[in-house]
């Protein structure tokens, strides 16, 4: 008896830490949102074009966004793959 009981209570704190996990995850995500104040520019500086052409040659702007820092989130295709670069005004690429 005294087994049935243990095992029983080692099989619910073992369901009830994985559903923890579930909500810390998308607490995560809920963040990451918010904090995206980008808005979408229909051109950007030529720094940022000659610089994106020379780290990944062959590269299509797809759109570009701009966030209050004057930091370009820029989405590109190269070679058939979607990517998306950031970097500052003066080209310089960011790693986020």
């Amino acid at each position: 008896m005294k087994k049935l009981i243990l095992s029983a209570a080692i099989l619910l704190g073992g369901l009830s830490m994985q559903a923890k996990n579930v909500d810390v995850t998308s607490s995560m995500v809920q963040t990451i949102n918010v904090q995206d104040d980008y808005k979408e520019v229909d051109a950007v500086p030529a720094a940022i074009k000659t610089s994106l052409d020379n780290a990944y040659p062959g590269v299509k702007l797809d759109k570009a966004y701009v966030n209050s820092k004057k930091e370009y989130k820029i989405e590109v295709t190269v070679r058939g793959e979607k990517s998306v670069v950031y970097t500052d005004a003066s080209g310089t690429i960011i790693k986020k």
